[in-house]
């Protein structure tokens, strides 16, 4: 089977990695001097340093020949795939799309499957891979479970079947919703968690913090349509766990140095990655309110991206609310 990898970033390549074990596989980036870098260097090394890629692996910047393939993966940033989809429908308007993209679109809160949706149009066969994976350890073969999820339950489980080896385990879903929701919110958790780590809080404030960020991504989910037994899962309490601990997490390592008082534009800069809790927090802030759902601890990280609040305020804030049940 011929798969079409758009993103030749850290999570792109991995997974462009992980499926050319099985499959003949081609990396698309839009800059050709991406491109020239991967086939000199035999590695990605602004992203996976030091982490050889397949000689089967075949790149490309050329999209309309990238795109003549039998499964579409889209994993550029989530700002890019509304623009990504809009230009596979123009170049292979029939195949079947995954993505691996997490967020919520930033200035209309939309969720990744709203925007396909949009540019490919609702019975565009289409799902979502997402799940606890760092793109390092994914590139380095290390074992990993990730889940697949779609309206169309034959759609997942089929890709499932497909795309399967004994590295990368798979999952069929059929909450795309939920599994969406779980993998855009748990980075501003992430974010929290970093922050309280970063302030010296201890293990069982992060503890506290994972489980009532699951508390809030759950009722944000089910508002949205979700399934709860999806945040129980790979998609949700998985990847929020992951990513709240790890030291391969980008938005933990944000709020890290939100707690040392670094400003946010020079964390940024410095982290080099896209870091998608960041525009996430804001989106999730209108969105809950919109909603009337009640979600302090994001509502606590977006007042210190905003730069409203302190990291320790945040924090103070957060441990002085009226207590309540569980």
């Amino acid at each position: 089977m011929r798969i079409a990898v758009f993103g030749a970033g850290a999570w792109g390549t991995a997974l462009a990695m992980a499926f050319s074990r099985g499959h003949d596989v081609v990396l698309w980036s839009r800059e050709s001097s991406e491109i020239v870098a991967l086939r000199q260097d035999g590695e990605n090394r602004r992203y996976l340093p030091g982490i050889p890629l397949p000689a089967n692996l075949h790149f490309s910047n050329d999209l309309q020949q990238a795109a003549q393939a039998d499964m579409h993966l889209v994993v550029t940033p989530l700002a890019g795939l509304r623009s990504t989809a809009r230009a596979l429908r123009v170049a292979a308007p029939a195949t079947p799309l995954l993505w691996a993209c997490k967020g919520l679109e930033a200035g209309t809160a939309k969720l990744p499957h709203q925007i396909v949706e949009e540019e490919l149009g609702a019975d565009a066969p289409c799902g979502v891979l997402t799940g606890p994976s760092f793109a390092a350890e994914v590139a380095k073969g290390l074992p990993a479970a990730v889940t697949i999820a779609a309206r169309d339950i034959d759609f997942a489980r089929y890709w499932v079947q497909a795309l399967h080896n004994n590295r990368l385990r798979l999952y069929a879903n059929d909450d795309l919703i939920g599994a969406e929701v779980g993998g855009a919110v748990k980075n501003v958790m992430a974010i929290a968690s970093g922050v309280a780590d970063g302030m010296g809080f201890g293990l069982n404030a992060r503890a506290a913090l994972i489980t009532r960020g699951l508390a809030e991504i759950t009722r944000l989910g089910m508002a949205l349509g979700g399934r709860r037994d999806t945040f129980m899962g790979l998609a949700g309490l998985g990847d929020l766990v992951l990513t709240c601990t790890g030291d391969l997490s980008r938005n933990r390592r944000v709020g890290l140095l939100l707690a040392e008082g670094k400003t946010l534009p020079d964390i940024l800069e410095a982290l080099g990655h896209v870091a998608e809790g960041v525009s996430t927090t804001r989106e999730v802030a209108a969105l809950s309110a919109q909603l009337g759902v009640d979600m302090p601890i994001n509502r606590a990280v977006d007042g210190v991206l905003a730069g409203s609040l302190s990291a320790r305020d945040a924090v103070e804030q957060l441990l002085a609310r009226d207590p309540k049940q569980e």
